[in-house]
């Protein structure tokens, strides 16, 4: 083996090694979750607590359902996540595509401006008058006002993904098309939406894991218990004196986190597929 494989052969065992650690650090508090779910107050209260449970036991999740209404709070994160994720890719799309295909215009600059600094505005400096606006038109405490925040605050990062994928899209195969006879409206539905597909399912996916994970605004905005999200209902399982019910706790956080990695992993191939490469190949 000459000199140059053997640095090429370390530095490839040294990615993959990086890689490895990197993986084992994500997946570090996803183990030890279920590993406490899983596990009876005994365990929970040991000095030494093991990754696997001794005794395994469900008391934790029939707990955690007994103590809260788990399911109607996950039902109203479900509809506010699904509800803005879906009408995030409605407004980003079209936008994201004027933006790629005019991107020295004005108004193109303007955006990416917005973008850009729409994401330097913490939650605190914003809730104030957001609150205010949102109980002049009466949509304090309601599913229809959470959603439409979390559709304004998605929407920058939004236009920025799906920007980066439109400009990947080649004008050539909108002129072939359009050479071929199609008008605008059909090149746009049969060409380059198809081409977009990676990038809006990439996008829906980050708008609904920003809306299902969302804490604050939820806490702000909503006061009936009835309307409360899920993240807002892991908040009970910690007493007045901050004292967490840990078994349950971990449980709920379990079920919290479940929607979003069997969402992952249904639509990762979608994410990852060579769509663009098969159209410019064909």
């Amino acid at each position: 083996m000459s000199p140059r494989q053997a640095r090429r052969r370390a530095a490839r065992t040294g990615q993959y090694l990086a890689l490895l650690g990197y993986l084992v650090f994500l997946a570090f508090p996803l183990l030890w979750l279920v590993s406490t779910a899983f596990k009876p107050p005994r365990e929970l209260a040991s000095l030494h607590p093991g990754w696997i449970p001794d005794h395994p036991t469900l008391d934790n999740f029939r707990q955690a359902f007994e103590e809260q209404p788990l399911l109607r709070s996950a039902g109203n994160s479900l509809v506010a996540s699904l509800a803005a994720a879906v009408i995030t890719v409605l407004i980003a799309t079209p936008m994201a595509y004027v933006m790629a295909r005019h991107h020295r215009s004005p108004l193109s600059r303007a955006a990416t401006g917005w973008i850009v600094v729409s994401q330097a505005f913490p939650f605190v400096l914003v809730i104030i008058p957001l609150f205010l606006v949102l109980k002049e038109v009466r949509l304090i405490d309601s599913l229809p006002g959470l959603i439409m925040v979390y559709v304004v605050w998605s929407l920058p990062f939004a236009l920025w993904m799906l920007a980066g994928y439109a400009r990947a899209v080649p004008r050539e195969l909108e002129e072939a098309a359009a050479v071929d006879g199609a008008g605008r409206p059909r090149v746009l539905i049969s060409i380059t939406v198809p081409l977009l597909a990676p990038g809006i399912v990439a996008t829906a996916l980050f708008a609904f894991i920003t809306a299902w994970n969302e804490f604050f605004f939820a806490l702000v905005l909503l006061k009936s218990p009835r309307k409360q999200t899920m993240p807002i209902i892991l908040t009970h399982f910690i007493g007045t004196e901050g004292v967490a019910d840990l078994g349950p706790l971990a449980a709920a956080s379990l079920l919290a986190t479940l929607p979003s990695l069997v969402l992952f992993a249904l639509i990762q191939r979608r994410i990852t597929s060579g769509t663009l490469a098969g159209a410019v190949k064909h």
